[in-house]
Parts: structure tokens; sequence; C-alpha cells
């Protein structure tokens, strides 16, 4: 298969890259050559920046493309009119950002979408369509916008589209730190502050199993909307801890701190607290980690051991060296958290 790449080898990029190489397709990289411009030589690099110039893709023709950098619905929109007659497929990674809230759990593919306001609408003009993501006003866009992109694509290519939704991706070059934080502070060992209950139910992907199974879906010619985590089931929250410590054969133990405390000391989810959505401050959030992935399942979404993954991510998290994390609590404001939960517990204990 000739397989177009719209997106840099970063991170679910560089998972693509791999199999698709390993299942023997030919590859063609289209990006601005700033991530791993060293990796790859044997790929072929079309570089140009998708929101100003797709020239170098004129007059080229593809089996299939995989979409994983189409944030805006006007860089998105320009990209599908040069490739509609120069592609079979079209694999275009959305978000599972783009529901309209997660009070229920289980949510399927068919659930409401988020969509933009007239203020919104405003504000999108302003955002710099060569990187959204360092804007702040991008990300509260962020679920609409990859819905009206969905739609783009869906009409576009009308049956010969896939439209994965990721939920939160993991594994080995997880530049954003959720899931290295939990992998590297479990094998320092000792007291880990855990987040909420035990058996909250989370869903994580990693993301070679999520790339494995997008490919094959561009190879099948495979079409529809996909809510793409898991597992099926959930894990609770202590089995990927677990996984942690046991792949990093830490002597690591948890203690398990109530969400109303956490919220109330001003811990922030997913940033200091990665994996975790406190269920005690709304319910608009209760199913973010639950959705529905049968659709993906039953279409060939497979998914390895998290104890695999860990010890992978922890692998890799070994050998990237110094670096400034994006994700997780400092260890100072850890056992100044953990100190002041000890007391809360004592001060509660009856005599």
């Amino acid at each position: 298969m000739r397989l177009l790449i719209l997106g840099g080898p970063r991170f679910l990029g560089r998972h693509v890259v791999d199999i698709a190489l390993a299942r023997g397709h030919q590859v063609t990289l289209f990006n601005r050559g700033r991530t791993g411009p060293q990796l790859y030589p044997e790929v072929e690099r079309l570089r140009g920046d998708r929101a100003v110039d797709l020239s170098p893709l004129d007059g080229r023709r593809w089996d299939a493309v995989v979409d994983t950098s189409g944030f805006l619905p006007g860089v998105v929109g320009r990209a599908i009119e040069v490739l509609r007659h120069q592609v079979g497929h079209y694999l275009f990674v959305s978000s599972i950002s783009v529901y309209q809230n997660f009070s229920t759990i289980g949510m399927t593919e068919e659930a409401a979408l988020a969509t933009l306001t007239p203020e919104q609408t405003g504000t999108l003009a302003t955002i710099d369509t060569s990187d959204p993501g360092k804007d702040p006003a991008f990300w509260p866009l962020y679920g609409a916008l990859k819905a009206e992109c969905e739609r783009l694509v869906e009409e576009a290519f009308p049956g010969r589209a896939a439209i994965p939704r990721p939920g939160l991706i993991i594994g080995p070059h997880d530049y954003m730190d959720r899931f290295p934080y939990w992998v590297a502070r479990i094998a320092e060992g000792g007291e880990v502050l855990a987040p909420g209950r035990p058996d909250r139910p989370v869903q994580v992907l990693d993301a070679r199993d999520l790339a494995a199974w997008m490919v094959r879906l561009s190879e099948r010619g495979v079409s529809g909307i996909f809510n793409a985590t898991g597992p099926d089931p959930p894990l609770p929250m202590s089995r990927v801890l677990e996984a942690c410590r046991e792949a990093a054969s830490s002597d690591a133990r948890f203690t398990w701190v109530d969400e109303s405390f956490l919220v109330e000391q001003g811990v922030k989810p997913w940033d200091e607290m990665p994996i975790w959505v406190p269920e005690v401050t709304s319910t608009e959030h209760v199913g973010i980690l639950g959705v529905n992935v049968s659709r993906a399942v039953e279409s060939g979404l497979t998914f390895r051991s998290p104890v695999d993954t860990a010890r992978d991510t922890l692998q890799w998290e070994r050998g990237r060296g110094p670096h400034e994390w994006r994700a997780g609590l400092a260890r100072e404001r850890e056992r100044e958290l953990l100190e002041r939960w000890h007391q809360a517990v004592r001060t509660q204990s009856p005599p």
C-alpha cells in the first residue's frame, strides 16, 4: 500500500510509520520537518506547512492517507480539496473530546457532539493556523473543532473515511508525560499518592495498539466512526498503578487519597494528577474514562497488557535524558499533600 501520513513522527505518528513499514507499505511523510528529521532515512519526505502550502502533494496518488495533524477545519478542508481525487481512503484521527459532555458512562459514537458558539467562531479567526496548540484560546474549542473536521472528511470521502476518536493515548514517546509520570514516579518507590478510589474505572490505550489498528483499517478500506480507547471493559485505576509497580519491580506503596481532599488542596486534574478526573466536582465528566468501544473492538482493535506498556514506557523514559515534565506532581508537592492527608486522617479518627 502507498500510504501518505500528514504529520510528523512525534508520538502516534511515529508508531504509525513503524507499523506501516513493518507491514511492508510504502510510506510518504508530509510535514514541516521539525520532528525527528533524522528518523526513517528510507522514507520519502515531503516538506511543507499544511496550513500554508500543499503544493508538494500536487499530482501524486496514494492508496490511503492517515491524518494525525488535523485540528482546524480550514486547514483540514484545504487538504481534503487537494486529496479527494488523489487517495482512495482517508483516516482522520479525531478525539473523544468531540462530545458535548461526558455525563453518561458507556457513551456510544451517536452521543451529541460539541459545537462552536458564535463567539467562539469569532475567536477562531485569531488562532495561529500553523501552530494552534500553543494558543491558549485554541484548547476550549478543541472538541468542537475536531467535530467540524470530522464532518468535512465524511462529506468529502463518503464510504471511504475512517474516523477514530482516541481517548488518553499512552506508551513510549509520550511527550505529554501523563503516563510517563506514573511509571517514573512509581519506579522511584516509597509512598506514592494515588487519587480517589482504587476501583475507579479508567481507559488508556497504548499508542502502538492504536496505530496498528489504524493501519489495518486503512489496508481494508474500512469506513466509520469509532471510539478508540480501552481496554474493554475499563481497568480499575489500581490495576494501572500496579502494572507500573510490576514493570519496575518497585517497592512503591500507594496511599489512596480522597478526591474531595485533593480538590480542596487545589490539585489540578490531568496536569498535576494524570488520569484523574474528580467525580465530586461535576457530573459532566463522569464518563470520560468509560466510553463504549465495542465498535472499535469489533473492527479489530486489540489491547496489550498494561504491564507491557508500563515496562516499555519506563525503558523509553529512562533513556530520554533530562527534560521538563509537562504533567505530574512535583515531589515536594506530593510529600506536602501526603503529610496533610495523614494529618487529616489522624484528626478524623476516633480516640
